[in-house]
């Protein structure tokens, strides 16, 4: 991976978070050293004993050239997904990850390779604040570097796995009664494990690997899965002797329910994950992928499989988020 001097420094912002610990157990093994940034540390789940950590936000610039000094590697995955504004997501999805790529395209990560995790979702800026503001923010970083150090962004789909708690409501949904679903033609939705998701950072970190370009990942289903193949594999899995019920409702049902929670939102001051903005992201229908868009066999595939993925993540949420009523299934 490099020469003499002991293990190169990865720099990493959000490496507490969902994603973001499987990020830096991935790193670990394959023996970068690691310096993580942590809003409030005595606050956030523990970060990897080995681990140096800065405190500080994406919008201190001390903080972000503290973390990304002397890194080989700066990998951005801090990220907002739920707000109350729009302007709230371009304040953190647009403007931090341009102080982090400025910080370190200003000479304090010399050569460093800037790895930005994005979403599939900046694909169609259109459809929400928050796609506007992922794609706005591969724009705003690739722009802050000035042409060095060499980048690379990622666009998962939909990341699941052990430590994902917002992924019970997939649960909830799948236990429910009767189900509301949209109407013909079916949304299919391409998903990754965490882990693959976590492989797939750690290997465009390495060198060698393509920079100046964006890749999409999915699993081994390119072109995604069926929304209602999901929910019944999830209800399966849990146990469930019956199938989902699904009842067929328009489109525009489902945007009023998404405004209903922006207004409850705004109301309570308490920000939501679905909204007006992610239902017209999962009525795009479409969020398959395509082989070319993937980074290289070569440099990164995926090994996990939705059914065993969902599995090893069915028994976490028993396990450890306190949903003891899932039981997994065997098979």
């Amino acid at each position: 991976m490099s020469g003499g001097g002991g293990p190169p420094l990865a720099a990493v912002t959000g490496g507490t978070g969902f994603l973001g610990r499987h990020v830096v157990q991935a790193l670990a093994r394959d023996g970068w050293r690691l310096r993580l940034l942590a809003h409030r540390p005595d606050a956030s789940p523990a970060p990897p004993a080995e681990a140096e950590v800065v405190p500080g936000d994406l919008d201190d610039p001390a903080a972000l050239r503290r973390l990304v000094e002397g890194a080989r590697a700066v990998v951005h995955v801090a990220g907002l997904t739920k707000a109350l504004r729009a302007s709230d997501f371009m304040a953190v999805n647009r403007d931090g990850g341009a102080r982090l790529a400025a910080a370190a395209g200003a000479g304090a990560a010399p050569g460093a390779r800037l790895v930005l995790v994005s979403s599939q979702a900046a694909r169609e800026r259109r459809l929400s604040p928050y796609a506007a503001s992922k794609r706005a923010g591969e724009e705003a970083a690739v722009s802050a570097l000035g042409g060095r150090p060499p980048w690379v962004v990622l666009r998962p789909p939909v990341i699941y796995g052990p430590g994902d708690r917002e992924g019970l409501a997939l649960l909830r949904l799948a236990r429910a009664p009767v189900v509301p679903v949209p109407r013909a033609p079916e949304p299919r939705l391409a998903m990754v494990h965490a882990a693959d998701a976590a492989a797939a950072v750690a290997a465009l970190c390495r060198e060698g690997a393509p920079f100046g370009t964006r890749f999409e990942i999915t699993d081994g289903r390119h072109e995604g899965h069926a929304w209602r193949d999901i929910l019944r594999l999830v209800a399966g899995l849990a146990g469930h002797e019956r199938p989902p019920r699904f009842l067929p409702v328009p489109d525009a049902a489902l945007l009023a329910a998404g405004a209903a929670a922006d207004a409850w939102a705004a109301a309570t001051g308490r920000a939501s994950l679905f909204g007006r903005g992610k239902a017209r992201e999962f009525l795009h229908r479409n969020w398959g992928s395509a082989p070319e868009r993937q980074p290289p066999p070569d440099v990164w595939a995926p090994r996990i499989g939705l059914e065993s993925g969902l599995r090893e993540t069915l028994a976490w949420w028993s396990a450890d988020a306190g949903d003891a009523s899932a039981p997994v299934g065997g098979g």
